[in-house]
């Protein structure tokens, strides 16, 4: 009788486990086949993505080797470390101050920049509308992680002017956020980004012709005196659990008056010295700063690479982002302002800092 007690309890056991699990399975499938989690590249796209040079047949590789991990920690270890851990002034205890812009009244014959946080911005160059990874609902799969400082949730779609050119430097959630995009499609020109980010915005209900996907060192003119090439960076992507299986990239735009080199996120590496070389009349680079760890830092910049990236590029000025409106790393949210201060004095190389929201004239 105990014996029969004991082989049915544990039967039950079992049936609860394999129940559980099997639910946290069903859950976890519906959860990541939400629309905002986009789409794996395939058909022509997958085919135009297998002739690139920086695949190797499975994913896409940096130039230089690269480890996304590098501390003793897994990735697991290391989540938890980030959202249970013990931290700092890594999160402002107040609302932060930002400028409110009627972005739509801006002169259209004075280039300009105006940055909305992190690496939200929109540029207007010879009358062009250039909006830059716009994030302005949400950095992260689920809205209570990753969530905008107390203040910084000023900008939405509406806000923003007819745009030209929407330019995503990869598919990472705090620089492709899936409500803003779909609200801006209908104002939307034209999208630039790497290769196989555009089956995100095919699937979210973009035309085709709408999307401009580039290789690094892909080259092509977009319009009278516009021509934007798509340069490399030392970083990795995703939305889900699949990983690099799109393009990162940033990328300079040629216009009738300026070049402006869109940095996007990257780790330091060789890369910088080639843009700088073969692009030697950058007016404007527009370099990560923030979210940087020692945990991870060959996918971002850390604070004494800053100057170095400076010379490499030889600009004749310079701004950062990728910091002021989320917390990804462990520092202070305003150490960035201070690394940015630091390599303008290290590097002897002018250093635009606006406040969010402030117009910045480029003239």
């Amino acid at each position: 009788m105990r014996l029969r007690f004991a082989k049915n309890k544990k039967l039950m056991i079992t049936a609860i486990i394999l129940s559980t699990l099997f639910i946290l399975g069903t859950v976890g499938v519906l959860f990541l086949n939400q629309a905002k989690f986009g789409r794996i590249p395939q058909g022509k796209r997958l085919e135009r993505i297998k002739q690139s040079p920086h695949y190797d047949g499975q994913k896409f590789v940096n130039d230089e080797k690269t480890v996304t991990m590098t501390g003793d920690k897994n990735l697991f270890e290391t989540t938890l470390e980030f959202l249970f851990g013990k931290r700092s002034q890594t999160v402002p205890d107040t609302a932060l101050t930002v400028v409110k812009t009627d972005l739509k009244s801006l002169p259209q014959d004075l280039d300009w920049i105006v940055w909305f946080g992190h690496s939200s911005y929109l540029m207007n160059l010879s009358g062009k509308k250039i909006l830059v990874d716009p994030v302005f609902y949400q950095g992260s799969p689920v809205s209570f992680v990753n969530k905008m400082f107390k203040g910084t949730d000023v900008y939405k779609p509406a806000d923003m002017p007819d745009i030209d050119y929407l330019v995503i430097s990869h598919d990472h959630w705090d620089h492709l956020d899936y409500q803003a995009v779909k609200e801006l499609e209908p104002r939307v020109k034209c999208v630039v980004t790497g290769l196989g980010v555009g089956e995100h915005f095919e699937y979210w209900g973009y035309p085709v012709e709408k999307l401009v996907e580039l290789d690094w060192w892909d080259s092509t003119d977009l319009s009278e005196g516009f021509n934007v090439t798509s340069t490399p960076a030392r970083h990795f992507s995703g939305r889900g659990v699949r990983p690099n299986k799109t393009l990162w990239s940033s990328f300079v735009f040629k216009t009738p008056k300026r070049t402006v080199w869109i940095g996007g996120d990257s780790g330091y590496g060789g890369h910088f010295k080639k843009i700088g070389e073969k692009f030697a009349d950058i007016d404007l680079a527009i370099l990560e700063n923030g979210q940087y760890n020692e945990d991870w830092n060959q996918i971002h910049t850390l604070p004494e690479q800053l100057s170095k990236e400076m010379l490499d590029l030889n600009a004749d000025r310079y701004m950062t982002v990728h910091h002021s409106k989320f917390c990804l790393g462990y520092h202070t949210y305003f150490e960035p302002l201070e690394n940015a201060k630091r390599a303008a004095q290290e590097s002897g190389k002018p250093m635009l800092m606006p406040q969010m929201g402030e117009v910045v004239y480029l003239e």
